[in-house]
């Protein structure tokens, strides 16, 4: 149907265009098969009645202004009782009699939102006793182990039960379009089964009707509405809320659908799970049809067994899902362990992350990194998805079963990548789980075409549905589309990987944190002179070697700030400590101190930036070397050599004849051992 305008249309008085904000509770009118009185609570007065009240009570007196119990028969002490009970909205039945001659009737009562007891009488059945029917469908149902099989004996069930040419399980998928899942009918009748159909042929306000009144009966679609009269009611000066009345109209665009489906009367069982319309249990018949108070309450009581084994299969299925996901968890666990990384549990077979949601590919980006398993995209590829999905996460995840309609940029990745689930796993933004499906091209039967125009707003002009042949619709570029258990399955990952990445973090801190103090300790101890600084430039260590050779306190040296005052040329040392950190500029020379003596020290300073990954300025380092120790152990090498070479001079002359070349190589080899030894010992100062 076409979409919603913004008027809310009374009841009868829509059209095509306006048909889904149609005010079908406050249709003012009921199928004949029955009569609606509505009483005043404190003296119960009826001060509304349907206009066949006295046809169908076979009285002419008039009704209105009259005291129920004026009626005859004890239908008054039923409603006494709801009088008596606080807050009844739920309808409730009693047998009853009414009229002189007194009849049997079943009545409905509820209390309407605005105080009125409201009553609803229909022509009693006969007394059946269906505890033999109830007990073997209870039995067939809580036997099936699939939710295709419970379906099937389900529509079985209701057809052998309520006794109507079709029926059908429709079901909802996530955006409201419906399915008939299974099917059952006469061999004669066209096959609906496996029929999609929009989400517009079953108005929002029609399903939240469907979810307050589970059980809906049309006993004819040529019926003549009998219209309440008066139309206002006199208590509440408004329209009577139907919302939970059985013989409430029908909507006339509701009628034509059916008629143009050749339908003269329908059941509709509402199939409610977790608080949600999960489906419809929909029968049609092909002639007139009604069922009596009975038998519609055997087919809700069936409807509600029905809806929670539905719910028990989809719990296990479920429960199943979170079964694997804990396992995985627990292998992530494990690996951190064994391995120092949980990485290698998610991609240790691609079962692990592929099979719990169906998907032919998945990416991992974490920590700058990519992994990935199955058929996926390329590397630039994924990386680009991700930081698209960044942009679309709502709550934290998002599902695409076709990325060629909701990003045109990526449809030439459909044979890999036609729809996506992504999920966060870390508060940093592009930390992601990708799962991937690929293309599938496929055909979607609609009971009729959904997409084509009405040519007017007509009901009787529903061309889209006039005739109900199949319509066939190739659907390209999308993937298998993503159910909700797949959805919850990806949430269930990706919270799982989350908090073992957490978990992972705060280990890396307690391990980081002891290693820390370890590099501290082993530095501060150290005879060479270091300071190590923040990027900001603010000192995290500057170890004893270095504040003795500087003269410094450690209170008088917290930033690469304070530097400059502890030398001779600070305006230069100052540039440079400025270039070191605006521009991460090297420094290499030679400075002198500032100190009290004639003569001031000189050292070389090495200063450089730590650069991390992707260019990411840790902090910085400066290494400080005394010149004057250094110069004072050049001078005792040299001095050192010329001895040792003095040594080999006077030992080479008093050694001249042949016979004393072995004791000249030997004097080589201890002169040369010497030499070496003197470097090794003034480089190590």
């Amino acid at each position: 149907m076409p979409s919603a305008s913004s008027a809310e249309p009374a009841f009868g008085a829509a059209d095509l265009s306006n048909c889904e904000r149609e005010q079908i509770h406050l249709a003012g009118s009921i199928q004949p098969h029955g009569a609606l009185l509505v009483v005043r609570d404190s003296n119960h007065v009826i001060v509304q009645a349907s206009a066949n009240v006295g046809s169908f009570l076979r009285t002419r007196k008039p009704v209105l202004s009259r005291p129920l119990r004026a009626l005859g028969g004890n239908l008054w002490e039923s409603a006494g009782s709801l009088a008596r009970a606080s807050g009844e909205a739920i309808p409730f039945v009693v047998r009853c009699h009414v009229g002189d001659p007194a009849h049997p009737l079943n009545a409905l009562l509820h209390r309407a939102a605005t105080g009125e007891i409201v009553i609803e009488l229909e022509r009693a059945g006969p007394q059946i006793d269906p505890s033999s029917d109830i007990q073997r469908a209870l039995q067939t149902i809580i036997c099936a182990n699939t939710l295709q099989s419970l379906c099937d004996e389900s529509a079985l069930l209701f057809k052998q039960i309520a006794g109507y040419d079709r029926v059908m399980l429709y079901r909802f998928d996530e955006e409201g379009h419906g399915e008939v899942f299974s099917e059952t009918r006469k061999p004669e009748l066209e096959p609906f089964l496996g029929n999609r159909y929009p989400a517009s042929d079953i108005p929002q306000i029609a399903r939240r009707l469907y979810e307050r009144n589970r059980v809906r009966l049309l006993a004819d679609v040529d019926f003549a509405p009998a219209p309440l009269e008066p139309r206002l009611s006199p208590i509440s000066g408004g329209e009577l809320d139907m919302s939970m009345c059985f013989l409430r109209s029908a909507s006339p665009i509701h009628i034509q659908y059916l008629k143009n489906m050749g339908v003269r009367a329908t059941l509709v069982v509402s199939l409610m799970v977790g608080d949600k319309l999960w489906g419809l249990v929909s029968c049609h018949h092909y002639s007139p049809r009604s069922l009596h108070f009975e038998m519609r309450a055997v087919c809700e009581l069936l409807g509600e067994v029905i809806a929670t084994r539905i719910a028990a299969l989809e719990s296990f299925v479920k429960g199943q899902g979170e079964l694997s996901v804990r396992r995985l968890e627990q292998r992530m666990i494990e690996s951190i362990s064994r391995d120092g990384d949980w990485r290698g549990a998610l991609f240790d077979s691609g079962r692990s992350l592929l099979l719990p949601l169906g998907a032919n590919g998945a990416a991992l980006l974490f920590d700058g990194q990519l992994q990935t398993t199955g058929e996926t995209p390329s590397t630039a590829d994924i990386r680009a998805l991700a930081s698209w999905a960044s942009t679309q996460l709502a709550g934290g995840l998002h599902a695409t079963a076709s990325l060629p309609a909701t990003a045109p940029q990526f449809a030439a990745l459909k044979d890999v990548a036609a729809g996506m689930v992504a999920a966060r796993v870390s508060s940093s933004g592009d930390e992601m789980l990708l799962w991937f499906r690929k293309e599938r091209v496929r055909t979607v039967t609609w009971g009729g075409n959904p997409f084509k125009p009405s040519p007017g707003d007509d009901p009787r002009q529903l061309s889209p549905r006039r005739s109900f042949a199949q319509w066939h619709q190739v659907v390209e570029g999308a993937s298998d589309p993503w159910i909700a258990s797949d959805i919850a399955r990806a949430r269930l990952i990706a919270n799982s990987v989350t908090d073992v990445i957490l978990q992972f973090r705060a280990t890396s801190i307690v391990i980081a944190r002891d290693q820390l103090e370890q590099v501290r300790r082993q530095v501060h101890a150290s005879d060479l002179q270091v300071i190590v600084a923040e990027p900001d430039g603010a000192i995290i260590e500057a170890n004893s070697a270095c504040l003795r050779l500087l003269g410094a306190r450690p209170d008088g040296l917290r930033d690469l700030g304070d530097l400059p005052a502890f030398f001779a040329e600070s305006g230069a040392v100052a540039m440079r400590l400025d270039a070191l950190r605006r521009d991460r500029r090297a420094w290499r020379g030679d400075v002198r101190l500032r100190a009290g003596a004639d003569e001031p020290s000189e050292i070389h300073v090495r200063a450089d930036p730590v650069v991390g990954a992707e260019n990411r300025l840790l902090g910085f380092v400066l290494l400080f070397t005394d010149l004057a120790l250094r110069r004072a152990a050049e001078t005792a090498r040299r001095q050192f050599q010329e001895s040792i070479l003095g040594s080999r001079r006077r030992l080479a002359a008093n050694l001249e004849s042949q016979s004393d070349l072995k004791a000249q190589n030997f004097i080589s080899s201890v002169i040369e051992n010497a030499q070496l030894a003197a470097l090794e010992i003034t480089d190590g100062e």
